[in-house]
């Protein structure tokens, strides 16, 4: 009997050995949070809805494709199978308020603190819904990875900045062309003249008369002082001068071509490039406001508080933040006040995307003004692009009406885009 008790105490003791073990190991993994799958999370929460994973994905660009890729460590984890190591409940905290729940002592959110060493930005202004898009979307990506596509140079492509510039040198160049050659042929039309009356001012048959025209000179005086080509000529000086001023008063405040020195030199060739930075990152109004929004220094810092600290650029940034002051962006595209331009508008509802204004900026060291941004090309705009009105029921009774009357696409002239209230009011 008591060889049984002894055996049941034993069997017991091992028992509990073996389970505190496992739990002391199990603890011990916190210090990798993100490669040690802890209280593993459940999938049930996730989609597989193509909509709702296209929104995830549209969401992590706008927000955390900056510090986050799926299969790989940027400046924060890689989120493979990041919704197996926590449950959504937690996931969705942290991502919303991550400082706090750093703070209320979490092991798994301290570990990952110690680990990279900076706070992740809150994200409170997401929904739980679009959090859990993200995480669909995430998983998606985990199980079937996007091969990443090489466009071709064809392939969407925007048109160049100087296309206009170019049709117009060529002109130059035709006409210039043409010039060169009408002097060639005078040149050699002289030529032949000199050449015949030298030849015919030998022949001893020539009558007098005959040797009045062989001798006749041009008079230069009297035909520079003539009223038909003093007329012609003033009147081609008055149109040259008028050409001019016209063209000079026509670009009064057209600032193509424009490149400012900025404060704190910025290449968007590097972040939005070659990091693929999106530009609503930085820009985050761009998609609720009428304003695109300039970066404070403290989205610089989202990054920059451990990536390149002791550059002297990064320095400056330091000492706008110590000081509490914004940084002094000098604005590259600038509209007149009197006309009224909504980005919201343009991006999120028109669904355009910003090189269609501002060039090819993820090729850009210094950003300039590439767009005329004048009146005539904003019209000559809004008379070619089509409405999208996919997916919009605001415009639904439009294009049924629209499309009784017309087979031509719905664009943007049609719902009173050449309206001088809709830009001037």
């Amino acid at each position: 009997m008591s060889r049984f008790i002894s055996t049941r105490i034993l069997s017991l003791f091992f028992a509990f050995f073996l389970v505190s073990t496992l739990a002391f190991a199990q603890d011990s993994g916190t210090g990798q949070a993100d490669s040690t799958a802890q209280t593993g999370g459940a999938t049930e929460g996730l989609s597989t809805d193509d909509a709702v994973i296209a929104q995830g994905l549209e969401l992590f660009n706008g927000n955390c494709k900056q510090c986050h890729a799926v299969n790989e460590k940027v400046v924060g984890p890689a989120l493979a199978k990041v919704y197996e190591r926590r449950q959504l409940p937690w996931l969705i905290n942290f991502i919303k308020y991550p400082q706090k729940t750093i703070e209320s002592g979490d092991a798994y959110a301290v570990a990952l603190y110690k680990q990279y060493n900076q706070f992740m930005p809150n994200h409170d202004f997401l929904k739980d819904a679009e959090v859990l898009s993200i995480l669909s979307w995430v998983k998606k990506e985990t199980d079937s990875p996007t091969k990443a596509v090489v466009a071709s140079a064809t392939d969407g492509a925007t048109p160049a900045a100087g296309e206009g510039e170019s049709n117009s040198g060529l002109l130059v160049g035709i006409v210039i062309g043409l010039g060169t050659l009408l002097i060639i042929v005078l040149a050699v039309l002289a030529m032949l003249g000199s050449v015949l009356t030298k030849y015919l001012s030998k022949e001893k048959s020539l009558t007098d008369a005959d040797k009045i025209i062989l001798n006749q000179r041009i008079e230069w005086g009297k035909i520079l002082t003539s009223r038909g080509f003093v007329g012609i000529a003033s009147f081609v000086f008055v149109a040259l001068v008028l050409k001019v001023a016209t063209e000079g008063l026509i670009t009064i405040g057209v600032q193509q071509g424009y490149a400012p020195e900025q404060p704190i030199p910025f290449s968007h060739k590097l972040h939005a490039g070659q990091y693929e930075i999106d530009c609503k990152y930085c820009h985050n109004s761009v998609e609720k406001s009428k304003h695109a929004s300039i970066p404070g220094a403290y989205v610089c810092m989202n990054c920059h508080n451990s990536i390149k600290t002791t550059s002297p650029n990064m320095q400056k940034i330091f000492q706008y933040v110590e000081n509490d002051e914004p940084i002094q962006w000098v604005r590259v595209h600038n509209l007149p006040d009197l006309a009224y331009f909504n980005h919201s508008q343009h991006v999120k509802v028109a669904g355009l995307d910003c090189t269609n204004c501002h060039g090819d900026i993820k090729n850009m060291e210094v950003v300039q003004q590439v767009s005329l941004l004048t009146m005539g090309w904003c019209i000559d705009c809004h008379r070619k692009t089509e409405v999208n009105a996919k997916g919009n029921a605001y415009y639904d009774n439009l294009t049924e009406m629209h499309s009784k009357y017309s087979k031509q696409p719905l664009k943007v002239e049609n719902i009173g885009g050449l309206e001088c209230s809709k830009c001037h009011y």
